[in-house]
């Protein structure tokens, strides 16, 4: 008996013309990676190659190939190898720089201070400090709206996620230090991370420092009575799974890559969507009635209330539809794949770059238009996880996402309701600047606020001597932990639905176990269903769950086939 062996017939990738000897295509890609890339895409389709610096390239967009980027293991598509320009940022054997194992053991530490218990205590903090940085203002002034953002989006995240010593005690240095740091991710640094130039000097001495702030704080603490509960005292109490204590390098790192994650995603994104929302005043209008109808003039923010204003975060999905923060995600090929029956070769670097495939019109409706509609049920264009891809996909998505959403609609629950705002220059002028790849509006990018009176809300819910909690459009979870509400017996004979969670896409923000304990739980930063086969009667806390991911990993279904 014979056996025969299929040969499947490859095609080569298509090649982008151009580009000069040894630079390749950098010069064009360097002037903006966003022009660039979207070129290539249009010219050559969903995947295409071409060079820089001797590296062949491959960008993969649009659905299908995006699918292969974000669905490959590790073991296939390296990430670390591609993201060493961050060496010199988190530090030696940190993140991007460790064995993938314990990177990913390292990027598990940072989640319990992103989980749901832990952001119902943030929103006091992000509260706090919006109205710190408003008690200056006034009744009408002018701002840059980048610088503002950038500074209040620091505060919070350092206020939220690293601790008082950081935010009080260190204020103005920390700021300095992260801003050079930031400075040390540029198109060049992806090749080159290690170049003698004044910004890469800027970002290794702002490393140095940081380590030596961290050094010191952990001293102090260990000589302290005083118990802190932030992600500082988190790192320093965690250990590796070999029992080894995280060193203070370890530290230092870990806690500018939860900065990173809950930052640099939100800085930007912050000054587009008040941007957008001036180009668009009818969706202005309708975001501001939502918030003056939950809230009204002073009503209290709470994590709880946020999730009842589908406008505002609507508007948010569109924001970093049109504007993600990343132009391009990178991964490097550690063994020979195949796509279409394209050979993409081990030692090729792949690129995926959201912003093209978020303007792809067999993907979205009227790609270009800002339209937060898109999102309402019926539309639901970002059930398409490979189509929309804000931070990025599949198990390495960013961390920070719930993070970044939650601070967001917390900074504009306050702004919107204590201003209203205006261009000062034309509204063409206010665009995205390429020239970083953590993409900013230009500056100056300014906006003038005059501050709202009393009698311009349409609702006095929630004011001063009338607040409550807003109702939930989901059960509110009990505040001890329940018992499941059907027995094995009944859960087995009547079946309704059925419960599947995705492992590569949960994440272990444990929102699903949040919202409903009877039916989730999270270990080790993995969600499993405790109930087999639920009654009708859990259904609705079970979409609950599954609205709230903010990885989308929970599918809910009557077909036990699709489970």
């Amino acid at each position: 008996m014979s056996t025969t062996t299929k040969i499947i017939q490859t095609t080569d990738i298509p090649k982008i013309k151009g580009g000069l000897p040894f630079l390749g295509h950098m010069i064009p890609f360097a002037k903006n990676p966003f022009i660039f890339m979207k070129k290539v895409s249009d010219q050559a389709g969903e995947v295409a190659q071409f060079k820089i610096f001797n590296q062949r390239m491959i960008l993969l967009t649009g659905n299908d190939a995006s699918k292969l980027f974000y669905r490959s293991s590790d073991e296939q598509l390296d990430q670390s190898a591609a993201y060493k320009l961050m060496t010199p940022i988190f530090g030696k054997g940190i993140v991007f720089d460790a064995p993938i194992q314990k990177k990913n053991e390292q990027l598990k530490m940072l989640m319990p201070a992103l989980r749901m218990n832990a952001m119902r205590q943030h929103s006091g903090k992000i509260i706090t400090e919006v109205e710190d940085m408003i008690s200056d203002w006034g009744d009408s002034g002018e701002i840059n709206l980048v610088e503002a953002m950038k500074q209040l989006t620091i505060n919070t995240a350092t206020h939220c996620l690293l601790g008082k010593e950081f935010r009080y005690e260190l204020t103005n240095e920390f700021s300095d230090i992260y801003r050079d740091l930031e400075k040390g991710v540029n198109a060049i640094a992806y090749s080159f991370p290690n170049l003698p130039i004044p910004s890469f000097r800027k970002r290794d001495k702002a490393r140095v420092r940081l380590h030596e702030l961290v050094h010191k704080i952990i001293e102090k603490r260990e000589a302290s009575n005083d118990k802190h509960t932030d992600m500082f005292q988190m790192l320093i109490d965690t250990r590796y799974k070999d029992g080894t204590q995280l060193s203070s390098n370890d530290i230092a790192g870990m806690l500018v890559a939860a900065i990173f994650a809950g930052h640099h995603t939100s800085s930007g994104t912050s000054a587009w969507v008040l941007l957008e929302l001036l180009k668009n005043p009818f969706h202005m209008k309708e975001v501001t009635q939502e918030l003056d109808s939950l809230l009204g003039s002073d009503g209290n923010v709470t994590f709880q209330n946020l999730r009842e204003t589908p406008k505002l975060e609507n508007t948010l999905k569109e924001v970093l539809r049109l504007h993600p923060p990343l132009i391009v995600l990178m991964r490097q090929v550690a063994e020979d794949l195949l796509f279409k029956n394209h050979q993409i070769k081990k030692g090729d670097m792949v690129w995926a770059s959201p912003p093209v495939t978020h303007r792809m019109a067999h993907l979205f409706r009227n790609p270009e238009v800002f339209d937060p509609d898109r999102y309402t049920p019926g539309r639901e264009e970002d059930k398409n996880l490979m189509a929309y891809q804000p931070f990025g996909g599949g198990k390495h998505k960013c961390s920070g996402n719930a993070f970044a959403m939650f601070q967001i609609k917390s900074i504009y629950s306050i702004l919107l309701r204590k201003y209203t705002f205006e261009f000062v220059d034309t509204p063409d002028t206010y665009v995205d600047d390429y020239g970083e790849m953590i993409v900013q509006p230009k500056s100056p990018c300014r906006i003038r606020y005059k501050r709202r009176t009393a009698d311009t809300f349409i609702s006095k819910y929630g004011t001063a001597g009338d607040q409550q909690e807003a109702s939930s459009q989901c059960p509110a979870a009990p505040s001890t932990k329940a018992q499941p509400a059907t027995t094995t017996t009944e859960a087995t004979t009547n079946p309704t639905f059925y419960i599947s969670i995705d492992k590569q896409l949960c994440q272990g923000h444990a929102m699903c176990a949040g919202e409903s304990p009877e039916l989730f739980n999270v270990s080790n930063n993995v969600a499993t269903a405790t109930v087999a086969s639920p009654s009708v009667s859990m259904l609705e806390k079970a979409q609950c769950a599954a609205n709230h991911c903010p990885n989308a990993a929970i599918k809910i279904t009557t077909d036990h086939s699709s489970k």
